[in-house]
């Protein structure tokens, strides 16, 4: 019988913020396909919106980085 993996936390923060960057990098993206291409304005508002949710991910994520960070620093996690 295996032993459940411990909670490793140690590269949360890290992993966090390359999630940040990757959504980042989607809306910058995403933008630059609705700004030049011939796209319907049903295809834009579907852009729009996603960016929104991408968006409002980030901000968890964000938020989730603090956290973690606060866990890093009072457990002494490097």
């Amino acid at each position: 019988m295996n032993k459940p993996n411990r909670d490793d936390r140690s590269n949360n923060v890290e992993c966090l913020e390359q999630m940040v960057q990757n959504t980042e990098q989607n809306i910058s993206e995403a933008n630059q396909t609705a700004a030049n291409t011939e796209l319907t304005a049903s295809q834009k508002e579907q852009i729009k919106e996603k960016n929104q949710h991408r968006q409002e991910s980030i901000e968890q994520f964000q938020n989730e980085i603090q956290e973690e960070k606060a866990y890093r620093e009072g457990n002494d996690l490097q």
